[in-house]
């Protein structure tokens, strides 16, 4: 895939786009393979891919410049900005939003943030859409509330221009700091969640809940780990790091027992409002964290599911999971290598089969799920 901004080397966030994608396809099983090479695996399945580029379903645009020339995208470590709109991996609808962001932000005195001089109120802008119907999701993250009414009595404007936009609220991020966003999230419209469905399964986006950026990719790895679960004899499942209930709500069945874990609070209320939609009444969903829910518990599940952040599992969860043994495991990750870290500590499994889903491409990273088997 070409890119001009890579080839001016003013951004490089995507390292490999230079390899065709079965190179990177490639180059990324390599990896798993050798990070897996003292663990034995069963089965090998086929890598799995989507676009090359126009997949990704969201934005996280650093406002900077002035407040009649805004720019969005990025700073470089010398704090230069560079604007990304015009970035390959958005999809083309995203192109008009943009467009009208800007002069937007002028109509309401949105001041960009100045990280050198901590002055301003605009700090990013958080574009999601969602590919049931085209809808988006707006989040201003403001340095405070000083601008709130200005942008209220400003927001008829930019509605009429953008119809698509269902969900808009504000974010308040008072510290200097490189953090995307803050605890205080203020809603703009009466539509508070964004609704998605992947293979059928109604999902919704909330503010301050996490959801994949690959959705062609990411629905063929839910849509997976619902086969390897129906294939099994599940009558009672956890579904730990379960994030919107994404895997839980794609695995379970009428019959099925299952049990959904995540801190995130926004989470947790777009997993139950799914649950509630498809009728499903065994699912539970709750805002605890995984370890100690998991840790505190007396029965033991059919299969556990994990899908960590980066940092994975870890030894405490690891040593319980050994002591607890649920006849099966399923491990969702996007760092192979804490995953292999946390494998290594499950010495009463085997690896029944590996996939690997390339969720990032023209990058190095990539997402595998694992079948492991008690013995």
């Amino acid at each position: 895939m070409q890119c001009a901004l890579f080839d001016a080397g003013r951004c490089r966030s995507c390292q490999w786009i230079e390899q065709p994608v079965s190179l990177q396809l490639s180059a990324k099983m390599n990896d798993l393979q050798n990070l897996l090479a003292e663990l034995p695996v069963e089965a090998w399945c086929a890598p799995v891919s989507g676009p090359e580029q126009g997949f990704r379903n969201k934005a996280k645009m650093v406002v900077s410049g002035s407040v009649e020339k805004p720019l969005l995208g990025m700073l470089h470590r010398d704090g230069t900005p560079e604007d990304l709109t015009s970035c390959s991996l958005y999809p083309a609808s995203f192109a008009p939003v943009f467009a009208a962001l800007k002069p937007f932000i002028a109509r309401a005195g949105l001041t960009p943030y100045n990280v050198a001089r901590k002055r301003g109120e605009l700090k990013y802008l958080l574009l999601t859409e969602s590919q049931q119907d085209g809808g988006m999701m707006l989040r201003f993250v403001l340095r405070s509330e000083e601008k709130l009414e200005q942008l209220r009595a400003a927001l008829p404007w930019l509605q009429a221009q953008l119809p698509q936009l269902t969900v808009i609220s504000v974010n308040i991020q008072p510290v200097h700091m490189a953090i995307m966003e803050g605890e205080k999230e203020i809603f703009l419209t009466e539509q508070q969640a964004l609704a998605e469905s992947f293979n059928g399964v109604p999902l919704w986006i909330r503010p301050q809940s996490f959801f994949q950026t690959n959705p062609t990719v990411a629905s063929q790895l839910y849509a997976t780990a619902r086969d390897w679960v129906r294939a099994l004899p599940v009558a009672h499942m956890w579904d730990l790091f379960c994030g919107v209930g994404g895997f839980g709500l794609h695995c379970a069945t009428p019959e099925m027992r299952l049990t959904g874990i995540e801190i995130a609070p926004e989470a947790i209320a777009c997993a139950t409002q799914s649950a509630q939609a498809l009728g499903l009444h065994n699912l539970h969903f709750q805002a605890l964290d995984s370890t100690q829910f998991a840790t505190a518990q007396g029965d033991v599940p059919d299969l556990v599911l994990v899908n960590p952040p980066r940092r994975g599992i870890g030894a405490q969860l690891c040593e319980y999971l050994s002591r607890m043994a649920p006849p099966f495991i399923i491990y969702s990750s996007c760092n192979a290598t804490t995953m292999a870290n946390d494998i290594a500590r499950l010495p009463g499994y085997r690896i029944a089969r590996v996939q690997l889903f390339d969720m990032f491409p023209h990058t190095a990273h990539y997402e595998v799920l694992t079948l492991l088997v008690k013995q």
